[in-house]
């Protein structure tokens, strides 16, 4: 059972990974592009002397990929990101009470029995 529950497990991690891959890549990309966008907006001289809308009207690259980056948020792509390392960190929470632990891949850690005195 134990050599099951290692099967499934591993399996399961390994399945999360590519799907957490893209959504780094997604991630990454929007954030390197709300980065950029911002630096164009606070560069721009014409942001000082127009309102706050119409300079976010003048820059719409800022604007969209900032709303979009909130969106994905709003959306999840936080939990998506990480989505390996919770569920190996509640199993780890779980096989605790049995003296074992497991990796980040879900490979089970098999901890020596406490010595009772």
């Amino acid at each position: 059972d134990l050599k099951a529950f290692e099967r499934r497990l591993t399996e399961y991690v390994s399945c999360l990974q590519p799907a957490t891959g893209r959504w780094r890549m997604i991630l990454i990309v929007f954030s390197v592009c709300t980065a950029t966008g911002a630096w164009n907006w606070l560069i721009d001289p014409e942001t000082q002397k127009v309102s706050f809308f119409t300079s976010l009207w003048n820059h719409p690259f800022f604007t969209i990929s900032c709303i979009t980056l909130i969106g994905l948020f709003f959306a999840g792509i936080h939990k998506r990101v990480v989505a390996p390392s919770i569920i190996a960190a509640r199993c780890r929470t779980v096989l605790a009470e049995y003296n074992m632990s497991c990796d980040d891949t879900g490979k089970l850690i098999l901890k020596p029995r406490p010595h009772v005195q």
